[in-house]
C-alpha cells in the first residue's frame, strides 16, 4: 500500500524526549521521528550505522574526538562502532534512518533505552 506520511502531523501526536516512533519503513530500515532535549547517554552501534536529519532546533552530536552541530535541514551519518552522545539545549525534532535491528542505546542501559519502538 501507497500511503504518504506527514511529518508535521506525526510529531504533533507525542511529545516524550528520546523515545523515537516509527513512521516508516524502508526494506530492513525504519524512518523515525524523535523530539529530543538535554543530554542523551554516551553510545555506539556496534553493527549500524545511524542517519540524523535535524528537522527542527539546534542538535549538537558529541563525539570523542569533537562534534557536529546540525541545524534545520542538516543531517550527518554516525557510522557504526563510533561513540556519540547527542546533546539539545532547546527541544529539537528528528528524523532518524535506521536499521529496524538497531538497539535504542547500543550496549548501554539507561532509564531512556527503548526496547520497542512503538509505530505511529
Amino acid at each position: 500500500m501507497v500511503e504518504k506520511v506527514s511529518l508535521a502531523e506525526k510529531l504533533s501526536r507525542f511529545s516524550e524526549h528520546w523515545s523515537p516512533k516509527i513512521v516508516a519503513t524502508v526494506n530492513d530500515s525504519d524512518v523515525k521521528l524523535a523530539k529530543v532535549k538535554g543530554e542523551f547517554v554516551w553510545h555506539a552501534h556496534a553493527d549500524e550505522d545511524e542517519l540524523f536529519l535535524v528537522l527542527g532546533g539546534r542538535l549538537v552530536i558529541e563525539l570523542r574526538d569533537g562534534e557536529v552541530v546540525l541545524g534545520p535541514g542538516e543531517l550527518v551519518v554516525i557510522p557504526k562502532g563510533v561513540e556519540h552522545r547527542p546533546v539539545a539545549a532547546e527541544e529539537v525534532h528528528l528524523l532518524l534512518f535506521e536499521r529496524n535491528s538497531i538497539r535504542h542505546t547500543g550496549d548501554v542501559v539507561d532509564p531512556r533505552t527503548v526496547t520497542e519502538f512503538e509505530r505511529i
